[in-house]
């Protein structure tokens, strides 16, 4: 994604997509690469899988993998490291299935275009999957030309979530001389994870209903706001510009 011009120095809002049960679903790709990578790994199958649809980072939901399944101690240290290699490696296998078997949700190509042509915004991602997954996603979707997947946070760069928030206002700020911090920057994604990453990394939160977790939980948690798909941009580009030109959250 090329930087116009005339948006250098001149941003005014950092938007965060998150990807799986916000933009799209794939179904039961990602578990199928977590099973095949166990087995590589460990040499058995694995019994037991991550949760579907938590928004947990893909660190936290392998290292959880190798724990309900047996491993203990220091093995799980020990090859944490080579499932973080596998796992991608696996995943980019099944791109074809991601083509075949994934969803784009409601309203997301429509809203992504409509965040993309707002020239004061700038759009990547903050998302629990790895960086190579995530792109596979986003490739695979042609969503890539909506957004800027060089300056977002990836879990390949922290497993702890709402860490990620700072990953992603460093790099859009360096590459888009700006200032990024709470004050305007907004997380659109679908589950509590995103709510907490939002709230605890120094963002704003339009949640979306699009997900396992029902509307009135996200607003418990502290969304900001909450739609219940994405198939008004119009109103999710309403909402950006008013939570952005709120004072900070205190």
């Amino acid at each position: 994604m090329t930087v116009p011009a005339t948006s250098r120095g001149a941003t005014r809002a950092l938007v965060l997509w998150d990807i799986d049960r916000t933009l799209v679903y794939v179904g039961e790709v990602d578990r199928t690469a977590y099973r095949e990578a166990f087995a590589e790994v460990v040499g058995r199958p694995a019994e037991r899988l991550p949760a579907r649809g938590t928004g947990v980072t893909m660190p936290l939901a392998i290292r959880a993998l190798l724990k309900d399944n047996g491993v203990t101690g220091s093995e799980v240290d020990d090859l944490l490291p080579r499932m973080l290699e596998v796992v991608p490696l696996r995943f980019a296998a099944h791109t074809e299935d991601v083509r075949r078997l994934g969803v784009v949700l409601p309203g997301a190509i429509q809203s992504l275009k409509a965040v993309a042509a707002e020239r004061d915004l700038v759009a990547t991602v903050v998302t629990g999957n790895l960086e190579a997954n995530a792109r596979i996603k986003l490739g695979v979707f042609g969503m890539e030309q909506y957004l800027d997947p060089s300056v977002g946070g990836y879990s390949s760069d922290d497993a702890h979530r709402p860490a990620l928030v700072a990953v992603a206002q460093r790099r859009a700020g360096d590459r888009y001389d700006s200032t990024f911090d709470v004050s305007n920057t907004v997380i659109v994604g679908d589950s509590l994870e995103d709510v907490r990453t939002g709230l605890e990394g120094g963002a704003r939160v339009v949640a979306v209903a699009s997900g396992t977790t029902p509307p009135e939980v996200l607003a418990a948690a502290g969304a900001d706001v909450v739609l219940p798909d994405l198939t008004d941009p119009e109103r999710l580009l309403q909402e950006i510009r008013g939570l952005t030109d709120r004072p900070g959250r205190q």
